[in-house]
């Protein structure tokens, strides 16, 4: 069965810090999903972190492995370096390239993969974002099954066609998206605060394009980015499965070994960095407004990762029991939800705080979500707080590694940021190393209230007293 991650014509404006944001949708009629529901947590022990075994291809893609013995299945991950970073004049073309993506490969139309695919009880699917583009598949590790839905991904990977129709179909779906979002206040702020913190960066447009940009795309361009971002040296593979490294190898060379070498594209250049920050108001007809306030912070190999995730746990990202949430939902209650999260890239990506609230409480919220990071900056969290977060943090990290995908992720982010192969096997040792001092100095140094953008969606708020640092 094919899936596009992107739905076709959406794509995530934001990674997901943990990397568990590329998990493959599950199929309840396939034999796959049947088997995952049924053996997910036989996959391996959930106390032990995963094996990561690594090399590079002949042709320069790199592949990072873990052996999953007791299902009989293997999933497969290539992460290339061609998300919507990489759209420079031509925003779109990531996202509408990778969509075409399994429309017509090889003598094959879109109908044809699909078919054989569902066949062979396969599941394919891309996805398209900011940093990276996706293309994925599962199979059972049946010779019998998984040698044509081998050929069949390697021919997707190697040789599609963009055809025309497909293009030109998918090109207004897309158009059709864009369109939508404009009466979405998510997508609305999703967008403004991009651009308000990025300026002229390419994380700064969204992944979809915008209208006259997409309208302007042709075919050409499509083959044309492919052919500059589909290529061995800009790839890493990841391969969970049932198989020996011999097998793998084998595997890793027959899927890459139809791909240009190429060549790996430059890091990301950072944003600019933010002078003062502002108040940004958009009015939308509804009785609740939005609100999204951050910076650009953090990278995903930043060396202050630890201190900044942990900190934000007992700040704004352990849910009810949060600071933010305490202080907004449970002591005020000016909103149902209230959260903070730092989404760490290549580039440093964004702190953000949000929440939703009745357009007469806004102001409030947004002075109340401010003291209270001023105060988590000025003073830290307490002893209780700092433990029961490596509590919680280390004692969910289990779960996070508990099956095939869910590693699958974590291969193909630790590969595409460079992390280090000990990253699952030291994780709860980083966590549990966090001090209380050391979240202190790194809030400081790191999260500044006075260079926030707070972008608000609905009615425009009243008063924002001078603790924002600006009017």
């Amino acid at each position: 069965m094919a899936v596009n991650f992107n739905g076709k014509i959406m794509a995530q404006t934001i990674n997901n810090p943990e990397g568990l944001a590329y998990t493959m949708q599950t199929f309840k009629h396939s034999i796959l999903g049947l088997l995952t529901c049924l053996l997910t947590l036989a996959v391996m022990p959930v106390h032990a972190a995963p094996t990561i075994q690594h090399w590079t291809t002949d042709n320069g893609a790199r592949v990072y492995f873990v052996a999953a013995p007791g299902l009989p299945m293997v999933d497969i991950q290539f992460t290339f370096d061609a998300g919507s970073a990489r759209d420079h004049d031509k925003k779109g073309v990531a996202h509408l390239t990778n969509s075409l993506l399994d429309e017509g490969a090889g003598k094959l139309n879109a109908d044809q993969i699909a078919e054989q695919f569902e066949n062979l009880g396969a599941e394919f699917g891309t996805g398209s974002y900011r940093d990276m583009a996706l293309m994925k598949l599962r199979s059972l590790t049946d010779q019998a099954l998984l040698t044509p839905a081998l050929e069949l991904f390697a021919l997707t990977l190697s040789a599609p066609t963009f055809p025309l129709e497909s293009f030109e179909r998918n090109k207004k779906q897309t158009l059709i998206a864009i369109q939508s979002q404009r009466q979405s206040p998510q997508s609305i702020i999703s967008e403004a605060f991009f651009k308000a913190l990025y300026g002229n960066h390419p994380y700064s447009a969204p992944s979809l394009g915008f209208e006259e940009s997409v309208n302007a795309l042709t075919r050409d361009d499509m083959v044309q980015y492919y052919q500059q971002y589909y290529v061995a040296k800009n790839a890493v593979v990841a391969i969970v499965g049932d198989l020996d490294r011999a097998a793998v190898e084998a595997i890793a060379t027959q899927l890459t070994k139809g791909l240009a070498a190429g060549k790996a594209s430059p890091r990301v250049v950072p944003p600019a960095a933010i002078e003062k920050g502002a108040v940004i108001t958009i009015e939308h007809p509804s009785t609740q407004t939005h609100i999204s306030i951050g910076h650009p912070a953090m990278t995903r190999d930043d060396p202050d990762h630890f201190a900044l995730y942990v900190g934000n746990h007992i700040l704004g990202g352990s849910g009810l029991t949060s600071r933010i949430s305490d202080e907004i939902r449970n002591k005020r209650g000016l909103a149902y939800s209230a959260y903070s999260f730092f989404s760490p890239m290549r580039a440093a990506g964004p702190f953000l705080m949000g929440l939703q609230t009745r357009n007469d409480q806004a102001s409030d919220a947004i002075n109340v979500m401010f003291t209270t990071l001023q105060e988590f900056i000025d003073n830290g969290p307490t002893t209780e707080e700092l433990e029961a977060a490596k509590r919680n943090i280390t004692g969910g990290f289990p779960l996070r590694i508990a099956s095939n995908s869910k590693i699958l992720g974590y291969l193909g982010n630790i590969g595409f940021y460079s992390l280090p192969l000990d990253y699952l096997d030291t994780y709860n040792d980083h966590i549990n190393a966090v001090t209380i001092e050391q979240i202190k100095e790194t809030f400081k140094r790191r999260v500044h209230p006075d260079k926030m953008f707070t972008i608000t969606v609905g009615a425009p708020p009243t008063e924002v007293k001078a603790v924002t640092g600006f009017e």
